[in-house]
C-alpha cells in the first residue's frame, strides 16, 4: 500500500475562458470506477448541449486504474493531458470532466492540450486537495477506571479515536502511523502502568 496519496477535498466546478471557448472543469472524489463513471454520466447529462465532455479518472492509492476520453476532440489533446495533470499532482480516487462550449476560434493541438490540462490544474487549485495517509488500525483494551483518562490523553496527543466500546473492559479503536507503533506501545504502558492491552489490526487510509 502507498504510504499516502492526495485527492480532492470536495466536488466542485471551475470555469475558464480561452479564445472565446468556455471550459468548465468538474472534479469529484470517486472511491470506485463505477462512482467515476456515474459522475461523468451526470455531467454529460447536465451539459448535453456542450461541444465536448472530455474526462479522466484515477482510481486506487497506487493509481492502478487510469482512464481518459477525448470525446471527439483530436486524439490525445484532451483526455490524456487531463489524466497527466491528475497524475502530476499525485491525485488518486478522483474524476475530472472538462466540458467545452466552442467559441468559434480553433485552438490547434497544442492549444487544446494546454487548455484541457490547464483547466484541471486550475480546478484543483480552486477546489482544493487533501492528503490521505496510511494508518495501522489498533485496539487499546483498558479497565473502566483508566478509560476516560486514556481517551483524553489519546485525543490530547492528536491520535485519532475511531470508536469506543464498553464491555467487561473498554475497547478503544485507534489509527496509528506504522512508524509510531513501537513508541505508542511504550507510551501506553507508561500511561496505564502496564495494565492496557494493544492489538494491531489491518491498515486503512485517513486524513493526514
Amino acid at each position: 500500500m502507498q504510504d499516502e496519496y492526495r485527492t480532492v477535498a470536495r466536488a466542485g466546478v471551475h470555469e475558464t475562458e480561452i479564445n472565446r471557448s468556455r471550459f468548465l472543469c468538474a472534479l469529484a472524489p470517486a472511491a470506485t470506477e463505477r462512482e467515476a463513471q456515474e459522475f461523468i454520466a451526470g455531467v454529460r447529462k447536465e451539459h448535453a448541449d456542450a461541444t465536448h465532455n472530455c474526462w479522466a479518472y484515477v482510481i486506487g492509492a497506487d493509481a492502478s486504474t487510469q482512464k481518459a476520453s477525448d470525446d471527439g476532440e483530436p486524439g490525445g489533446t484532451a483526455g490524456v493531458p487531463m489524466l497527466q495533470m491528475l497524475l502530476r499532482r499525485d491525485m488518486r480516487f478522483v474524476v475530472a470532466v472538462v466540458t467545452r462550449y466552442y467559441g468559434g476560434v480553433k485552438l490547434g493541438a497544442g492549444g487544446l492540450i494546454r487548455a484541457y490540462g490547464g483547466s484541471v490544474g486550475e480546478a484543483l487549485d480552486a477546489v482544493g486537495t487533501r492528503t490521505r495517509r496510511r494508518y495501522r488500525l489498533a485496539t487499546v483494551t483498558v479497565d473502566h477506571q483508566r478509560a476516560g483518562k486514556v481517551q483524553n490523553d489519546l485525543r490530547g496527543t492528536g491520535r485519532e479515536v475511531r470508536d469506543v466500546r464498553y464491555g467487561e473492559a473498554v475497547a478503544i479503536d485507534i489509527a496509528l502511523p506504522d512508524a509510531d507503533v513501537d513508541a505508542f506501545r511504550g507510551w501506553l504502558a507508561d500511561a496505564t502502568a502496564g495494565s492496557a492491552g494493544l492489538e494491531l489490526g489491518g491498515e486503512a487510509y485517513g486524513d493526514a
